[in-house]
């Protein structure tokens, strides 16, 4: 589905469903040089048990049009502007790793906040962000390689024998080369770093919270998250999985975010 958002064409993948902006809607936000796709099992759940979906290609990413936004605030803000348009006041925002930084700075309007391989602050590291920036592809393979702590697929989503090592640096290719005005890996490796509104966000949190986190995640890893699970006293769902957990334990993640979206605390 498609919206018009500060004159740019942005996409959101509804789930296989039409969207109905008089169900509850569930939001979904990706991370750092990702697009909607990495959300289609859960997307396409909600979409068939009750929930209207909208899973988004943040601007400059898969086929939301534009460039990329440089901080978390700019785009959660962008983000409230794309509920506008599809007429939704309040939706449950579900972000992984970068997407949990932006569902948290606007998360004024969620009914439910889901936060998926998350840690605050995000900080990248000098070496990281200056290979991002001189050889993306060796970034791209250095984050694969921390992102997923297994060699290959469990059965379960997309199926036995899939390369998720192999889909990753697929998906991180083609959103690289699409974006040619940016480097959209190093664009969004500064977003997570620069993010320094956490505490403030939190504060303004008034609806039920849910962490899903991977025990093996070596990007945010669960012991980053005293600050924020302080401030916003979550349910803790640990799965075991590492960064690329919607992945690596689909059912798992599934079950967890079923639980978020029925809590009424």
């Amino acid at each position: 589905m498609k919206f018009t958002v500060d004159g740019h064409e942005a996409y959101a993948y509804t789930g296989g469903n039409p969207f109905d902006p008089a169900l509850p809607c569930v939001v979904f936000i990706h991370g750092a040089l990702n697009d909607h796709s990495v959300w289609t099992l859960l997307a396409r759940w909600c979409a068939h048990h009750g929930y209207s979906v909208l899973a988004v290609d943040l601007p400059g990413h898969g086929r939301s049009d534009g460039l990329p936004l440089a901080s978390v605030e700019a785009i959660a803000a962008w983000l409230h502007r794309l509920l506008d348009a599809a007429g939704v006041e309040r939706a449950a925002l579900v972000g992984h790793s970068m997407g949990s930084l932006i569902a948290l700075e606007a998360a004024s309007r969620a009914s439910h906040l889901v936060v998926v391989g998350t840690a605050y602050p995000m900080k990248v590291s000098d070496a990281l962000l200056a290979t991002a920036r001189d050889q993306p592809e060796a970034a791209m393979a250095m984050v694969t390689a921390f992102s997923h702590s297994l060699a290959s697929a469990k059965p379960g989503y997309p199926g036995p024998g899939a390369w998720l090592r192999g889909g990753s640096m697929a998906l991180m290719r083609r959103l690289q080369q699409r974006q040619t005005k940016v480097n959209l890996f190093e664009n969004d490796f500064q977003v997570c770093d620069r993010y320094t509104g956490g505490e403030a966000a939190a504060a303004r949190v008034t609806c039920p919270v849910h962490f899903i986190l991977g025990a093996l995640d070596q990007m945010t890893s669960p012991r980053q998250n005293a600050v924020l699970g302080g401030l916003l006293k979550p349910r803790i769902h640990t799965v075991p999985a590492g960064h690329a957990l919607m992945a690596e334990a689909p059912d798992a993640v599934l079950a967890a975010l079923r639980a978020a979206l029925q809590a009424s605390s």
